[in-house]
């Protein structure tokens, strides 16, 4: 696996730097989940997860997938990506190499 750009390196940190990202991607760790249920075991409004899981997939920490149920029901599932993330000085140093922004979030 590739490290990360610097533009992606910031967006996955940045999607990371929230409590409830990081209880979502614990969550995901254990399977793939659709969001009724997940918005459930976490503990928070469905709303609130969509924001939270358009954060972490605009990331690439997430992977949605709509898929159909038995009943013919849109369900929409989320699954952890193929992530590898090890921070290191020379990782970062890299990094910072290939930003295209200056400009801190």
């Amino acid at each position: 696996m590739r490290e990360p750009t610097g533009d992606e390196l910031v967006a996955m940190l940045a999607a990371l730097a929230n409590p409830l990202r990081l209880r979502i991607v614990a969550q995901l760790a254990g399977g793939r989940d659709y969001v009724s249920h997940l918005a459930r075991e976490i503990g928070i409004s469905r709303p609130l997860l969509h924001m939270h899981l358009q954060r972490l997939e605009a990331a690439g920490l997430v992977v949605g997938t709509l898929e159909l149920s038995g009943d013919g029901k849109a369900m929409k599932y989320f699954d952890v990506a193929d992530l590898d993330l090890h921070l290191s000085a020379p990782v970062i140093a890299e990094a910072v190499r290939t930003l295209t922004t200056k400009e801190i979030p």
